[in-house]
């Protein structure tokens, strides 16, 4: 029997959604203020994941513009039907709910189709036999909120041919649970003459969790199932290494098996800096109701699986010389600051005005921190002018990040590894060094950070075994978990020099 390792992706990979066409499954995850939004992956067992792409890719499809860190993109649901994926999500900073379809899940991806008299968010769709298309989402209570998270889940059909909602707005579930809040990321399915509603509720932290109910209507009433909830781990304490579980979709082989993508969060040292990662679980179905992992009743580090697995290599370096998939940016970058023609093999930063600091899109390529042991490193050669600025950063959000950065002197280059905590800056250590062309490294130590200058194989240390706790979401707040990448910025008013950077290097430990 073949076994697999939790999380199936590793680091800032929330609310997974997931959905089988034949042997293939895709799957896609929120993004939140970064760009591109929505990567899509591929997999031919549901464990070993390739990203063939991302779904908003183009500035028309995704305004990021003044969206904070944990604001833009929430939830998207990928699904496929009659030859046509369709994706539906929520910019909660500009336009609301929308949907994109495309043929190939590669993309190209149509333009948003934003759908009006669609308030809330966690929109999915459900494809019935009868060809009928219903919008599922998730609302404050129409009938007046009482309390913070007093929402519910709504159902509404959805013309395909001219992407509105039509026909009368209804109301299905509040949730499993006596005042339950923030009843969210609902999923309708059809099995065996029962359509299953399930959501997450309890909120997206430690009190996360999955329920489900079910009716032999579409549009209810539906019944809560006696065992709610399906899936949890709040009651395991918090001192256990996997937290925060909840946003559950489910999938079906060709087989028959069935299968559970969630989101989870891993508890390192008390704290959870990858952000929400997403778990895989086996379901069974008893009397009528999923059980997920029998036996168990929770997430598992490792578990058999009844796919033959098909392993993907990690990727650890990066050329920076082409656009790859896997690199984010912050918000809407500024094309003209990203040169790959200027100088062949490499890329070309333009310092920008705006700072990680900022609600804006600064000159930023990065990407996921995919676990707490790790050596990041980027190659580069600048070439900066007076007010000039370029380094390393890992970055929780604009209010809390850490930032090794490079400015040069008379007599070459000062290095300085700067730490912001709630907005305020703090230098924790520093260091001189001349040459034209080094390295830049992190090292990664569960929650201690070491930074260094590399300089034809001699290094120099600017700050060792500093505390980085206070980059994850219980310290910081937000959604979001971090992503690691390489800056330059400015105080002047134009930019006369650059940074030429060559490669990146992402090796977990």
């Amino acid at each position: 029997m073949n076994t697999f390792t939790n999380p199936v992706l590793k680091g800032f990979s929330p609310d997974p959604s997931v959905c089988g066409v034949g042997e293939d499954f895709y799957l896609v995850t929120s993004t939140f203020a970064y760009f591109p939004g929505v990567p899509i992956y591929h997999s031919k067992d549901l464990v070993n994941w390739t990203q063939i792409g991302n779904v908003l890719e183009r500035d028309s499809q995704l305004p990021l513009d003044q969206a904070g860190h944990s604001q833009g993109i929430f939830a998207p649901c990928l699904r496929y039907h009659e030859g046509t994926f369709y994706m539906i999500t929520t910019n909660v900073t500009h336009g609301g709910n929308f949907v994109v379809t495309a043929t190939d899940p590669k993309g190209p991806w149509s333009d948003p189709y934003y759908l009006e008299d669609a308030p809330g968010i966690d929109p999915s769709l459900f494809f019935d036999e009868d060809g009928r298309c219903y919008y599922v989402g998730t609302r404050p209570n129409p009938k007046g909120v009482t309390y913070n998270g007093d929402w519910e889940v709504w159902l509404q059909e959805l013309d395909l041919n001219t992407m509105r909602l039509i026909g009368v707005s209804t109301s299905l579930w509040k949730g499993a649970m006596r005042d339950v809040v923030w009843p969210e990321g609902p999923h309708l399915y059809k099995k065996d003459g029962y359509y299953y509603l399930m959501i997450a509720e309890g909120g997206t932290g430690f009190n996360h969790c999955v329920t489900i109910a079910r009716s032999q209507q579409v549009a209810g009433p539906y019944l809560g199932n006696p065992n709610n909830p399906i899936l949890t781990h709040r009651h395991l304490g918090k001192d256990f290494p996997v937290c925060n579980v909840g946003h559950g979709d489910l999938v079906e082989t060709t087989t028959g098996k069935w299968y559970m993508t969630c989101l989870a969060s891993r508890n390192y040292e008390g704290y959870s800096n990858l952000g929400r990662e997403t778990f895989l679980a086996e379901v069974v179905w008893e009397d009528g109701w999923p059980v997920v992992n029998p036996g168990y009743g929770q997430l598992l580090d490792v578990q058999e699986h009844a796919l033959p697995l098909s392993p993907v290599p990690e990727t650890s370096q990066f050329s920076l010389a082409e656009e790859n998939v896997a690199f984010v940016y912050l918000r809407n970058p500024h094309p003209a600051d990203y040169n790959r023609t200027v100088r062949p093999g490499w890329l070309r930063l333009t310092p920008g005005e705006a700072t990680l600091s900022d609600v804006a899109s600064p000159t930023y390529i990065g990407l996921r921190q995919k676990a707490m042991n790790y050596h990041f490193r980027v190659d580069i050669q600048p070439s900066l002018a007076k007010g000039e600025a370029c380094g390393l950063a890992l970055i929780q959000s604009n209010d809390y990040h850490v930032r090794l950065e490079i400015t040069e002197t008379e007599n070459g280059y000062l290095a300085q590894l700067i730490r912001t905590l709630a907005g305020v800056e703090e230098t924790l250590g520093r260091t001189t060094f001349t040459g034209d062309r080094f390295v830049l490294q992190f090292t990664g130590a569960l929650q201690q950070l070491t930074a260094k200058v590399i300089v034809a194989e001699e290094e120099h240390l600017v700050a060792e075994a500093v505390a980085i706790h206070y980059l994850s979401t219980e310290i910081a707040g937000g959604f979001v978990g971090c992503t690691m990448g390489l800056y330059a910025t400015r105080t002047a008013p134009q930019a006369t020099g650059y940074v030429d950077a060559y490669q990146i290097e992402h090796q977990v430990n």
